[in-house]
């Protein structure tokens, strides 16, 4: 039994998810190649950003993986750090800024218009 709610991705499991429609796995995976490709950003930048935006995502297996992209692509711990803060901050600035949404409301409930 698993102690977590996220099976573990195993052989057996990554070879069905291929063989079950070869034909788009084939075209994500060639996505995902393309995507973190150096480019005008360098493959460590990418895989930082990922490492950010799979803690947003809150995806547990994307956090996992990229962390150890970034890592093999060159990325320090505190580099990798840096980057789950800048999630930090996004997903919390989201909140911060959705606040004029409760406070439009407060307001026009405050000051009806006549």
């Amino acid at each position: 039994m698993s102690d977590t709610v996220y099976h573990p991705m195993t052989p057996e499991l990554a070879k069905m998810r291929r063989d079950l429609v070869p034909e788009t796995f084939s075209a994500w995976e060639n996505f995902s190649k393309a995507v973190f490709a150096e480019g005008a950003l360098d493959e460590k930048t990418k895989q930082l950003i990922a490492v950010a935006v799979a803690h947003v995502t809150q995806c547990p297996y994307c956090i996992k993986g990229h962390t150890k992209l970034a890592q093999r692509k060159g990325a320090s711990a505190k580099e990798i750090m840096e980057a789950v803060w800048v999630a930090a901050e996004m997903r919390a600035g989201g909140a911060y800024a959705h606040s004029a949404i409760s406070l439009g409301e407060i307001y026009d409930h405050e000051h009806p218009s006549n």
